[in-house]
């Protein structure tokens, strides 16, 4: 196994592993960083040996590396003395084979883990930026880049978020567990928005040569199904949950068998995945019972286009009403652009320029491939081709997704 196979297992398992290894220790960066020990130690042994079992030799192995840094912490010499007999039920587990197997493996009791992994992450001690960073650090596996580029912040800046959020959850002494009913609701919007973000990561990945990475969107639904079940009068976490599904339902029709992205006018809805837009829409009727939040608007506008024969059957006047309302209660720049966009469907292309260039105007999004994308998708069909594909080509040159710059750059050829 190459370093390809390490990382696709660390992308699957890191939740995991890192959950199940602070319930374990009882110390949230001594975890992280066992398991990155692990990992190190793989990309070297696996080439000389595949494990029958990836994740059960991660745990395996991160678990000593555990117990060899509590060994030498002088101070915690009580703590080892208690861990010291697990040490003998790691020692009987074959690394090459990773038959590892006690209750730290057990999927149900992961499920459990992961999602109080999430609620230490996100606890109030940390403000809500480092709370958003650091779960998608270590309970999404993302990288810094990664997170940077999803936040438009220095690397740096996310790494020393990262670094200072551990240290304030050691120093605070955040115990590992689901908080109690009455605190969940206080940490509800950091865990939506972590999970939305880890979501959107997978849906329309910020680089790399994919467009789309599933299983970091499949991730972000399994969490938002346990977090929905946990938390079941909380309309915006089945909102949130709705988003996803409806979302996810179109990516079986969103590349080409090469991996090309294929735009949503150009889409076989047939491809699109029913269950999923029944399971959406579903969790969407429980998101209506009390108003709809943020994301729960945001998965009415997935429901429309879910409900649409075509593109020239969307009901667009509705989307432009839904984004108005968003922007009301989660004003965003963003929100603004994909206004824009539904705008440009239901009433034409001028009025939608207008308010891409009042996000100019005010640098609402610096930076951001995304607006020149939609500003030179707006002078296309004003017929003013030349200011068009030079935004197309400034879009491409901002875009850091392969797959998505290779469609800007098509465009902008096009247009001579």
């Amino acid at each position: 196994m190459g370093t390809a196979d390490v990382e696709a297992v660390w992308r699957i398992e890191s939740a995991r592993i890192v959950a199940a290894l602070t319930r374990f220790t009882g110390d949230f960066g001594l975890a992280e960083d066992a398991a990155q020990e692990a990992v190190a130690e793989a990309l070297v042994s696996w080439r000389r040996a595949s494990p029958a079992n990836p994740a059960g030799w991660l745990m395996a192995t991160a678990r000593r590396r555990a117990i060899d840094a509590i060994r030498r912490r002088s101070a915690l010499r009580e703590r080892y003395a208690l861990l010291a007999a697990d040490a003998a039920v790691d020692s009987a587990v074959d690394p090459v084979a990773g038959s590892a197997v006690d209750e730290d493996i057990d999927p149900d009791r992961i499920d459990d883990d992961v999602l109080a992994l999430m609620f230490v992450s996100c606890h109030p001690v940390l403000s809500p930026e480092a709370r958003v960073a650091l779960t998608l650090r270590v309970v999404a596996g993302l990288s810094s880049e990664e997170i940077a580029r999803a936040f438009l912040v220095p690397v740096p800046t996310v790494q020393a978020r990262i670094t200072r959020a551990k240290k304030t959850i050691a120093a605070a002494r955040v115990p590992f567990e689901l908080p109690p009913a009455a605190e969940r609701r206080e940490r509800l919007g950091g865990v939506l928005s972590v999970l939305y973000v880890i979501f959107t990561e997978g849906s329309t990945a910020t680089s790399g040569d994919r467009l789309l990475r599933p299983d970091v969107a499949y991730e972000a639904i399994r969490l938002a199904r346990t977090l929905a079940a946990l938390v079941p009068d909380e309309p915006e976490a089945h909102g949130l949950l709705a988003l996803c599904e409806l979302t996810a339902a179109r990516f079986p029709a969103r590349t080409g068998p090469d991996g090309s992205p294929v735009l949503l006018e150009d889409q076989d809805r047939r491809r699109w995945d029913g269950s999923a837009i029944r399971r959406g829409l579903a969790a969407l009727a429980r998101a209506s019972t009390r108003g709809l939040g943020p994301y729960g608007l945001q998965a009415a506008i997935a429901a429309t286009h879910a409900s649409a024969s075509s593109v020239e059957a969307t009901d667009w006047d509705r989307i432009v009403v839904l984004y108005e309302a968003l922007g009301r209660v989660a004003p965003s720049p963003v929100v603004d652009l994909n206004r824009a966009v539904a705008v440009a469907m239901a009433s034409g292309p001028a009025r939608a320029l207008a308010i891409v260039d009042e996000l100019i105007a005010a640098n609402r999004l610096p930076g951001s491939h995304l607006v020149p994308t939609v500003r030179g998708e707006l002078l296309t069909r004003l017929g003013r081709r030349p200011e068009a594909r030079a935004e197309l080509e400034l879009a491409a040159g901002l875009c850091a997704n392969q797959r998505e710059r290779s469609v800007l750059l098509r465009k902008a050829a096009t247009l001579g």
